[in-house]
């Protein structure tokens, strides 16, 4: 008989003799995956912010580069530095954009984790769930780097030109 097979006959007999318990049981299981569902939720809502801050940065990058580039090759005739502002201005929306979702979703994920343990201090909860680290948290942190080093080298091309 199977592991799947001994726990829905235990938990039958358990039905049949205290039926409080078992709805006790299917309350804390409900439960544990409502916050596994949150959790799956806020990373949902940091990827639409790695999404949105990733568009930012890389069409302000890109804007920046082009006409950079434009100025160099024709010196003479363009002298605008509104075209550079206006890509410099994007990327840093983006940046602060990540940094304000990054936070955010820290200060929320503390938040659940500690209703969780309040709960899985009273027993209402069962011990076996993890609440692993988010990737999408890494992956934020990592673009964060990246959009913080593409300004840095925005201000260092300014200044060459």
């Amino acid at each position: 008989m199977q592991d799947d097979d001994k726990n829905q006959l235990s938990f039958n007999k358990l039905l049949t003799k205290n039926p409080v318990h078992a709805s006790f049981l299917f309350a804390s299981q409900r439960t544990g995956l409502a916050f596994q569902r949150t959790r799956l939720s806020a990373d949902r809502t940091l990827m639409s912010v790695i999404r949105t801050s990733l568009s930012l940065i890389s069409f302000g990058f890109t804007i920046f580069q082009i006409f950079l580039h434009l100025r160099e090759e024709f010196h003479k005739h363009w002298r605008s530095l509104m075209p550079r502002t206006l890509g410099f201005i994007l990327v840093i929306l983006g940046i602060l954009m990540l940094i304000i979702g990054i936070a955010y979703h820290v200060r929320f994920m503390k938040q659940i984790r500690i209703e969780r343990e309040e709960m899985m201090n009273k027993g209402l909860l069962p011990d076996e769930d993890k609440f692993p680290v988010s990737f999408t948290l890494i992956v934020a942190t990592l673009l964060l780097f990246a959009g913080i080093s593409a300004a840095i080298y925005m201000v260092i091309q300014a200044m060459k030109v």
